[in-house]
């Protein structure tokens, strides 16, 4: 391609050089830079691409785009200087791929929680109503029925818009992905034309990067405020920060709630361990799902497929059928008579949504045995908390490991115990080694009681030190039956 050709929505500060010549590719990454590349010097959180233009340039690359200009020009190189390297980075690389989100119906979801289940969920449901559609999420990548190994929440801008462009390639109508915080504030969607977007709900997570509550919060908020005037934007008016992702939207905005008021309106009618009875805007339905925030999750689901075109009740036949996501209140009964849940629950708040859901059904006629730890290298302000929700909704807490990344797992448990009082701390265990954890849980287990496994859901790994060991939750608690 021609390199003027993909920078046309970005906006040049100062061009060096001749931009009407030849690009075979883009790279960010100096190490993948091949002959005839333009290399983007973006900042990242652990280097800063400025200083690998030398090395990009000695690779082949024939143009530099950067936010600082290098006191050494290449009289043989062209430079672009950009406010934002990030932000043209997605540009070019959309154009690069022929603006594959134009050629589709791209959906975003963004929140704290609930991501994953809703974007999976409309991927599915409308896969089941004969559409052809693509899924980018934490847990897997879909092109179509075919499978591509994730490994962040959203990826790069390069491996996102290939990934759209190969959805396009199979005949896609659809998109639906899961749009985190941290590639928001990376502007790794930059370029990206959304048909829509969900808000689930915000609570603490990510601190350790955003820094304070009120960044992560402006983050989520900028997707809605670039949503463009023909998109929608569903917000989940039980949040208390709900209606401020609408207040700068130029979107169609529409609201969906369990409380109030709200365009989708979904009230739970019964609900046991197999699942829920539920009036979704006065229709009823059969799910297999458990838990106020499922029905939440649900509600989201109804409404975007709606906005989307499609028939209301053939939509809540398909939601009656569809199962819960990997890892998501994944429900498995012992032979012995008690229940196992693994479920992602990693933030405070999560876990006090499955704790609450779970003795809500038990109402007093069975035990809650929750194993539950926090990931290192992470937020440390939340571990105090997450040893609190567990002790106080259980009745037994084992605190454990979970990712411990380069942290001791003592180091981690210690700053979760600080959060209990001694009467606390007696209604707890602490065990190191998560296998263990799970297997004590399960042997404290009597018929009528559930097993809460929280934190890692789909995750089939565990980092310790920084090597990724195979560890899955599901596995463990089938193990112990």
């Amino acid at each position: 391609m021609i390199l003027d050709d993909i920078l046309q929505n970005v906006i040049l500060q100062k061009t060096i050089g001749e931009t009407e010549i030849e690009i075979n590719g883009i790279q960010f990454d100096s190490r993948k830079v091949e002959s005839k590349c333009v290399f983007i010097a973006t900042k990242g959180t652990a280097s800063d691409g400025h200083q690998f233009i030398q090395m990009a340039i000695e690779k082949g690359a024939v143009a530099i785009v950067c936010e600082e200009i290098p006191v050494e020009i290449n009289p043989k190189i062209t430079y672009i200087k950009v406010e934002n390297s990030s932000d043209a980075l997605g540009k070019m690389a959309s154009a690069w791929f022929g603006f594959p989100s134009s050629q589709l119906i791209l959906v975003g979801v963004t929140g704290t929680n609930g991501k994953t289940t809703i974007a999976t969920l409309l991927y599915q449901l409308f896969r089941q109503l004969g559409h052809k559609a693509g899924l980018l999420s934490t847990v897997c990548n879909y092109v179509d029925d075919s499978a591509v190994e994730a490994t962040h929440t959203t990826p790069d801008a390069l491996a996102l818009n290939e990934l759209l462009k190969q959805m396009v390639d199979a005949g896609c109508e659809y998109a639906f992905m899961e749009v985190s915080s941290h590639s928001i504030d990376q502007r790794r969607i930059a370029g990206l034309e959304f048909g829509g977007g969900i808000f689930t709900n915000i609570t603490r997570d990510h601190i350790d990067y955003h820094l304070t509550f009120e960044n992560y919060l402006k983050a989520k908020k900028q997707f809605f405020d670039e949503l463009p005037a023909d998109a929608f934007a569903l917000t989940n008016a039980d949040d208390k920060n709900g209606l401020v992702m609408l207040q700068n939207s130029k979107a169609k905005k529409y609201t969906y709630s369990l409380r109030g008021m709200a365009d989708f309106k979904t009230r739970i009618l019964e609900h046991g361990f197999e699942g829920m009875l539920l009036d979704m805007n006065d229709k009823e339905v059969n799910v297999s799902f458990i838990g106020k925030f499922n029905a939440s999750n649900l509600s989201a689901v109804f409404g975007a497929a709606v906005l989307l075109g499609q028939d209301e009740l053939e939509v809540l036949r398909i939601i009656s059928s569809l199962k819960s996501v990997s890892g998501r209140f994944e429900t498995f009964h012992a032979p012995s008579g008690y229940t196992a849940i693994v479920d992602y629950a990693h933030t405070p708040d999560a876990l006090t949504n499955v704790i609450g859901t779970i003795n809500q059904i038990l109402q007093g006629n069975g035990r809650l045995i929750t194993v539950v730890g926090c990931g290192g290298n992470r937020d440390k302000g939340k571990r105090p908390m997450m040893a609190r929700e567990a002790v106080n909704g259980s009745w037994k807490a084992i605190l454990t490991s979970d990712n411990p990344r380069f942290e001791e797992p003592l180091d981690i448990l210690n700053d979760m115990l600080a959060g209990l009082d001694p009467v606390q701390k007696a209604k707890s265990l602490t065990i190191v080694n998560r296998h263990e954890a799970i297997k004590t849980a399960c042997a404290l287990a009597q018929p009528g009681d559930v097993v809460l496994v929280a934190g890692k859901g789909h995750e089939d790994y565990q980092i310790i030190q920084g090597v990724k060991h195979h560890f899955d939750d599901r596995e463990e608690v089938k193990a112990c039956f």
